[in-house]
């Protein structure tokens, strides 16, 4: 679909004709930018911050080449390979554009935590995680009242688990529901009833760390599970950290029914 020459008709009729290849190379550059930018940072070809500033820079030329599109269809009687051209425009715009706004808009009002616990008195602490996490920009030092208080606002459904099987038996269920999510499991210490994996984000490989805590519950008998999910980048992290821990609860429980 290279740029065909545009066709040599009355001024009236050619700035529609303008319009559209613009919408179609407008498009391509925004797709560029919210598709492979990302990708190309989580493969350590472009550094972070270009690639976070690219996205939203793709959203808006996204938008951009989408009114442009419709403007041409609507003002012009275009030739068949021109209005091919802008409706692949469009609908390339819809999806870089209107897409990852669909999509993180209702995220805007989750607190900004990046540190998510079903424990937030007592969270699950990281042990073997530790040294791989030199040089983080988030600490494992969880943020006390304040975060706890922003999570149970937004995610009051994160409370510790509690099953009626030994720890044992739990934790070996644990670590399948890991596998099962494609966590990269670290370490397993069946004494101490802890088990420590990463989770790579999709489109910028963002590394989260988590660990599971099982203990057992010597009053009503069974283990208490207690999850919590940790990104070594960024003030907010749009949900993913609290989404993670419902999955694995529901896996998790859905194990033993």
């Amino acid at each position: 679909m290279g740029d065909q020459p545009i066709p040599e008709w009355g001024s009236g009729h050619r700035w529609p004709v303008r319009l559209a290849v613009w919408s179609f190379r407008l498009a391509v550059v925004a797709a560029a930018l919210v598709g492979v930018a990302p990708v190309a940072h989580r493969f350590g070809i472009l550094p972070l911050a270009p690639a976070l500033l690219a996205v939203p820079l793709g959203v808006c030329l996204s938008l951009c080449a989408l009114v442009v599109a419709g403007v041409s269809l609507v003002r012009g009687a275009l030739p068949f390979p021109v209005r091919r051209r802008v409706v692949v425009a469009a609908t390339l715009s819809a999806v870089t554009g209107v897409g990852p706004l669909a999509v993180a808009v209702p995220k805007l009002s989750l607190p900004a935590i990046h540190d998510v616990t079903t424990d937030t008195d007592d969270p699950p602490t990281f042990a073997a995680l530790v040294p791989l996490r030199i040089g983080a920009a988030n600490t494992l030092d969880y943020g006390g009242p304040d975060v706890a208080e922003a999570q149970r606002g937004a995610y009051p459904e994160l409370q510790t688990l509690r099953l009626g099987e030994s720890p044992e038996v739990v934790l070996r269920q644990v670590r399948r529901v890991a596998e099962e999510m494609d966590w990269d499991v670290v370490d397993v210490d069946d004494v101490a009833g802890r088990l420590e994996a990463t989770a790579t984000s999709f489109w910028f490989g963002f590394t989260d760390d988590i660990v599971v805590r099982v203990r057992s519950s010597e009053v009503l008998g069974g283990a208490y599970i207690d999850v919590r999910s940790v990104s070594r980048v960024g003030g907010g992290d749009l949900g993913a950290n609290a989404a993670r821990i419902s999955v694995f609860r529901e896996r998790l429980i859905a194990r033993f029914r």
